[in-house]
């Protein structure tokens, strides 16, 4: 198979999909891998260090996608891209279509094989978003805390306080990856932190774990609200695979919280699930402020940091390109293995249940 890797033109995207170990794996496999010019640089990966590993540069975008069977990326396409795709086409890439109508529309229309790395579950995990789901957890507490300082617009809280002066407190909405990375940055700089779940065996688990240096409690709207009201940094961290996260933060609970607290909500990939989080930032512009709230919503957090991310992720999704690369959709679904959960559109079809339902548009057997 040809395999493209075009340069991620999302704002303030600097990771790429593939290394040069990764490279050497795919021609080693048989497979032409073509990587766009300078796709690698912002994760600090030239082209010569591509080539030395035997991938083929090209030097448009255009020519990359006119060639390439399958395109494997790190994110969702965007407008400039849509015109490139091809009936056929196998896209492999994070897609996060439950907030992405439009996106969802073009890829039916072109009838692109559109396989996301965020649907594919395995023994109860979700490999590929793991990696990304770690960075973006413990970066949400650095960001929260920087954003906390006065000069940033805070209210000039110390996250650890000091003797004498109470630590900051910090409540993260879901217990999942996200919400336990976030939590142990959150703990090791000293705060006071609260994770609310509705997962009560998951409330078990961080409890015997972290015991009392992490107050647990069953996410409902009156905990919710008394837990936010409290808060300096409210972080958002819940994940329905697939699906639009729920608004489970209203805009009332936010107007309880002080002047200059901080809100990050890493959900804002899947919608959000803070009803004050009405639109996307970026690492350029990270915040808006809404009820004296400050409110950072940037989608692609990892980005921050892409030289970590790109070596992440890429040790995450290589073994499931490889298999979609030497298979072919065709093979992956007859076999029913579990890269067929990330096939989410096929043929002009929306084949996965979860997208389907947050977009309300009917839903195909794969």
């Amino acid at each position: 198979m040809i395999v493209g890797i075009p340069k991620e033109i999302k704002k303030d995207e600097n990771r790429v999909a593939i290394t040069p170990g990764a490279v050497t794996a795919l021609v080693q496999a048989g497979h032409t891998v073509l990587i766009e010019g300078g796709a690698g640089t912002g994760s600090g990966i030239s082209d010569a260090e591509f080539q030395a590993a035997g991938a083929v540069i090209v030097h448009t975008a255009e020519e990359l996608f006119a060639r390439a069977d399958m395109i494997y990326k790190v994110k969702e396409p965007q407008p400039a891209e849509y015109a490139l795709f091809r009936e056929g086409q196998v896209l492999f890439t994070f897609l996060h279509l439950a907030a992405e109508p439009e996106l969802t529309r073009v890829l039916m229309d072109k009838k692109v094989v559109a396989v996301a790395y965020e649907t594919v579950a395995v023994d109860g995990t979700i490999p590929m978003l793991a990696p990304m789901s770690e960075i973006a957890g413990r970066m949400a507490t650095q960001i929260g805390a920087h954003f906390l300082e006065k000069a940033s617009g805070g209210r000039g809280v110390l996250l650890g306080g000091v003797p004498g002066v109470s630590p900051a407190s910090v409540v993260i909405i879901g217990g999942g990856i996200v919400g336990i990375n976030a939590a142990r940055i959150a703990m090791g700089m000293g705060a006071r932190v609260t994770i609310l779940d509705v997962n009560v065996q998951r409330l078990r688990y961080l409890d015997d774990v972290y015991g009392s240096r992490l107050r647990t409690l069953y996410s409902n709207p009156q905990n919710m609200a008394e837990t936010v009201a409290r808060a300096d940094l409210l972080i958002g961290a819940v994940l329905i695979p697939g699906a639009k996260a729920p608004r489970l933060c209203t805009a009332e609970m936010v107007k309880t919280m002080q002047p200059g607290t901080v809100i990050v909500d890493v959900a804002i990939d899947q919608g959000g699930c803070i009803e004050t989080i009405d639109r996307i930032t970026s690492h350029s512009e990270p915040t808006y402020e809404r009820f004296g709230v400050l409110h950072y919503a940037v989608p692609n957090i990892p980005g921050a940091v892409p030289r970590t991310s790109t070596f992440a992720l890429n040790n995450a999704t290589l073994p499931y390109a490889l298999e979609l690369a030497g298979k072919g959709y065709e093979r992956v679904i007859a076999e029913q293995s579990p890269l067929c959960q990330g096939i989410n559109v096929i043929d002009g079809k929306l084949v996965n249940k979860a997208v389907a339902e947050s977009l309300a548009i009917p839903c195909s057997d794969i």
